[in-house]
C-alpha cells in the first residue's frame, strides 16, 4: 500500500534547516516519490497552508466564458490554412468536429476530477492523490514552465497583431539591448505593458476577471462572427469541390480519410486551454454543477465556432489557393474591396490573444500556488491574499 503524504516542517524556514533538508534529499526524495495524498487532505489539511480560502465567486457562465477565452486564442488562424491547405482540404470541418469530440472526451476528464477535487491544483492535484508525488511533480513543474513560456510568446505576439490592426509596424515599439545575444536582444515594451495590467487585474480579483475575460471575448466573437458572415456571403460553394490548379485532387477529400485524421491531429492544438478551467475549481460557487457545464460547454461552443470558421475559410478559397500561414488575412486580401477586413481580422486576434493570457496567467499561478501547498517550492507561493482571496504571490512571481 502506498505510503500517506505527511506534512513535513518547513525546509525554508531558516538557512540551516534548509541545509539540513538538502542533505537529506536521497531518503526524502526515496519516501516522498511513490506517496501519495487523499481528496480529504488535499481538500483540508494541504488547503489550510494557503491560510486563507479562494473566495467562491464564479458561476458555470464565467467558467463558459474562461473556457472559450483560453481556447480561441491565435491557434484557429495558424493551424487552419495548414490543416486545410497539406492535410484534409474541404474536409477540415471534419478534422475540427473530430479533434474537438477528442478535446470533449478529455474534458471529461477533467471534469470528472475537479467535481471530486475541487481544487485550484488542475493535473498537479489529480495527479498527486493516485500516481504520487512525483508523478505530480514532474506534470506540475512541465505545465509550470509551459505556460511560462507559452505566455511569453503569446504576449509577444498581441504586438504583431495589434500593429497590424492599426497599420504601424512592431519595430517601433521594440528596442534592442546590445548586451543580450542577436535573436534574443528585442525588448517588447508592449508585450510587457500587457503582462504587468494582466497580472495586476488577477492579483486583484478573480471576480473582476472574469468579468473582463467575459467582455473581451464577446468583443472577440463578435468578430469571429463577422468573419463567418463574410464568409459565408462573400464565399462560393464551388470551392467545396473545386481546386484552383485542376491538376491537384479534387472534391470534398482531396486527400482522402487519412488527411482528415491528419488534419484533426493538427488542428487539436486550437482547442488547448480548457484544462486551465479546471484550476480554477477551488473558486467555483457550486463546483458539481458549474464545473461539468463550464468545462463541457466550452468545449462544444468552440467546436461548433471552430466548424463555422472553417466552412466559410473553404467557401473563399479553393484548398489548394489558402495561405498555409495566414488564411483568412490572406483570402479576404485575394477579394477585390475586401482589404480592409484584414485589418479587422488583426484587431479580433488582439482580443483573443488577450483573453488567451489572462486565463493562462489565472492557471499558472494556481498551479504554482498549490504546488507550494505540498512543500516541493517555498510555501510563500502558496500564501492567499486575506484581502483579495487570489494567490497574489504566485501570480506576481510568474
Amino acid at each position: 500500500m502506498a505510503q500517506s503524504i505527511e506534512s513535513p516542517p518547513s525546509s525554508f524556514s531558516t538557512i540551516s534547516a534548509y541545509f539540513r533538508a538538502l542533505s537529506q534529499t536521497p531518503q526524502r526524495l526515496a519516501r516522498r516519490a511513490i506517496s501519495v495524498s487523499t481528496p480529504f487532505e488535499e481538500l483540508s489539511h494541504v488547503r489550510a497552508r494557503s491560510g486563507t480560502d479562494m473566495r467562491r465567486s464564479l458561476r458555470w457562465y464565467d467558467l463558459v466564458a474562461l473556457g472559450i477565452g483560453g481556447m480561441v486564442g491565435a491557434g484557429i488562424f495558424v493551424t487552419a490554412g495548414k490543416a486545410s491547405h497539406s492535410y484534409a482540404g474541404p474536409a477540415v470541418i471534419l478534422s475540427y468536429a473530430i479533434a474537438g469530440l477528442c478535446a470533449l472526451l478529455s474534458a471529461f476528464c477533467y471534469t470528472e476530477f475537479a467535481v471530486d477535487i475541487p481544487l485550484a491544483g488542475g493535473a498537479f492535484s489529480y495527479l498527486r492523490v493516485t500516481f504520487g508525488e512525483f508523478a505530480a511533480f514532474l506534470t506540475g513543474a512541465n505545465l509550470v514552465l509551459d505556460y511560462v513560456l507559452s505566455n511569453a510568446a503569446v504576449a509577444r505576439s498581441f504586438t504583431a497583431y495589434f500593429g497590424t490592426a492599426i497599420g504601424i509596424s512592431t519595430s517601433k515599439w521594440r528596442f534592442t539591448l546590445s548586451l543580450l545575444p542577436k535573436g534574443f536582444n528585442e525588448i517588447d515594451v508592449i508585450a510587457v505593458l500587457v503582462a504587468l495590467i494582466i497580472t495586476i487585474i488577477i492579483c486583484y480579483s478573480t471576480r473582476e476577471s472574469s468579468v473582463v475575460n467575459m467582455l473581451l471575448t464577446a468583443l472577440h466573437l463578435i468578430f469571429i462572427g463577422f468573419i463567418i458572415v463574410m464568409g459565408y456571403t462573400k464565399g462560393d460553394v464551388k470551392n467545396f469541390t473545386k481546386p484552383e490548379n485542376p491538376n491537384n485532387p479534387g472534391g470534398f477529400f482531396p486527400y482522402g480519410l487519412t488527411g482528415v485524421f491528419n488534419g484533426a491531429a493538427l488542428v487539436y492544438l486550437s482547442y488547448i486551454g480548457y484544462d486551465a478551467v479546471s484550476t480554477m475549481a477551488e473558486e467555483v460557487h457550486n463546483p458539481v454543477k458549474d464545473i461539468p457545464i463550464g468545462v463541457s460547454g466550452s468545449v462544444i461552443i468552440v467546436t461548433v465556432l471552430y466548424c463555422l470558421m472553417s466552412i466559410s475559410m473553404s467557401m473563399l478559397l479553393p484548398y489548394d489557393a489558402i495561405d498555409p500561414e495566414a488564411a483568412f488575412t490572406e483570402a479576404f486580401k485575394g477579394e477585390k474591396g475586401l482589404e480592409w477586413v484584414s485589418k479587422v481580422i488583426g484587431s479580433g486576434v488582439s482580443f483573443a490573444i488577450l483573453t488567451s493570457l489572462m486565463v493562462s496567467m489565472l492557471g499558472q499561478a494556481r498551479y504554482m500556488c498549490v504546488i507550494g501547498r505540498s512543500n516541493v517550492v517555498p510555501s510563500w507561493f502558496a500564501r492567499v491574499h486575506p484581502n483579495t482571496s487570489t494567490p497574489v504571490n504566485a501570480s506576481a512571481f510568474l
